[in-house]
């Protein structure tokens, strides 16, 4: 059944929310009650819907939401029991290795996983500098992003992808637009720190010499409880799920205390996460059904139109349910093999738009901020997103799509 056109007022009031609740009502906004209530409110006349119209498509929202969140949480705890206690020198090309070292890390134990692992020390190994403000949006752009293009276990909707018949390896082949796209990045992001890292004051570069400590990794069992979770995703649901959470569990229980106290772990980013995802399943599920008719009507067949409106969508709705929506449109055109290829490039790389676009995104955010460096602001960060991105956007579809 097709929704009606006012079901998009949700999506849209949502996001509203979620861009200017932390702007114009700051302190209500920090309450984890105030945001379900708001949540709550929003999503209601879409859930009441869904339930009355279309039983099976939220049954399916929901389902992908659960799995949605044990990946993301399972990977968020056992990450936070691994710590990498020490503090190296600030200088840009420290910087640019640790985010070549997660652009990597990102598509073998996810994009998840690398931010996870690699935020805490990212930043603590900034936190005596000044100039500080392009750390955050690089490397969620290139770690939480970008850098999990290369296999299924990088990205959701590459997984997504997997579970629906594409091979394991077969995303091996878009290293051309992963190199392209991180080689360019670590490049920008170079220059960039370089400038930055000129305008520190002589205060600050001495508090970071006197900071140095050679890096040690702490908390094995986590990390052992990590890859296992990296492992469970060729396991079916609802034991893929199961499978993740016993291990969050086993890394809550039975990992090191002392690393999770230098990671100052807190529960705070993965329950905001999980109430605003909440909604955001809830309520883009009649946008994409919506989606769905409208490309079968228009007649969406070029990979060049499945990159742009892929990649559209994945910066405002979560890229995973955006990837299938077009996965399904591209089942009976022509040069299938270049569409796939446009539809997973278009969904990674265009998830590090908007704090949204990704899972990884906005947890970063909220970590950042509560170690008190400075972050864009929801549209700050998507101005910003957009003059690094898109002028590569524009080069991939002249290079590979035209």
């Amino acid at each position: 059944m097709t929704p009606p056109l006012w079901l998009l007022i949700p999506f849209a009031l949502l996001l509203l929310s979620l861009a200017l609740g932390p702007l114009l009502a700051p302190q209500y906004w920090k309450s984890h009650r105030h945001q379900a209530l708001v949540v709550l409110v929003i999503a209601l006349p879409s859930f009441l819907w869904l339930v009355n119209a279309a039983p099976h498509d939220l049954q399916h929202a929901l389902q992908e939401y659960g799995s949605f969140i044990a990946l993301l949480g399972a990977l968020y705890v056992a990450a936070g029991g691994v710590a990498l206690t020490g503090d190296l020198a600030a200088t840009p090309r420290i910087n640019t290795t640790f985010l070549a070292v997660g652009a990597v890390l990102a598509s073998v134990i996810g994009t998840t996983g690398a931010s996870m692992m690699l935020i805490r020390p990212f930043l603590h190994t900034n936190a005596e500098r000044d100039h500080t403000a392009h750390l955050t949006l690089f490397f969620i752009v290139i770690v939480s992003n970008c850098g999990g293009l290369l296999t299924p276990l990088g990205d959701p909707p590459l997984f997504l992808g997997y579970l629906h018949g594409v091979p394991f390896f077969w995303t091996l082949r878009l290293f051309p637009y992963w190199a392209i796209t991180i080689g360019a990045l670590l490049l920008m992001f170079y220059g960039w720190d370089r400038r930055a890292y000129a305008r520190e004051s002589a205060r600050a570069l001495a508090r970071d010499a006197g900071a140095i400590i050679p890096l040690r990794l702490h908390g094995k069992i986590s990390l052992c409880c990590l890859g296992g979770v990296v492992g469970s995703v060729f396991a079916p649901t609802p034991w893929r799920e199961l499978f993740m959470v016993a291990l969050a569990t086993i890394s809550w229980c039975a990992g090191s205390r002392a690393a999770r106290r230098h990671n100052q772990f807190s529960w705070h980013p993965l329950q905001e996460i999980a109430l605003l995802f909440a909604g955001i399943f809830i309520t883009m599920t009649p946008a994409l059904l919506l989606l769905t008719q409208y490309g079968t009507q228009r007649g969406v067949t070029t990979p060049g139109q499945f990159f742009w409106l892929t990649g559209a969508l994945s910066s405002l709705l979560d890229n995973a349910p955006t990837y299938l929506t077009f996965f399904s449109l591209a089942h009976g055109t022509e040069s299938s093999t270049k569409i796939l290829e446009a539809i997973s490039v278009g969904a990674v790389f265009f998830g590090a738009n908007s704090y949204i676009g990704n899972g990884p995104n906005l947890m970063v955010k909220t970590i950042a901020e509560h170690r008190g460096f400075q972050t864009p602001t929801f549209f700050g960060y998507i101005l910003r997103a957009a003059l690094i991105l898109f002028p590569i956007y524009a080069f991939i579809h002249w290079r590979f799509f035209w």
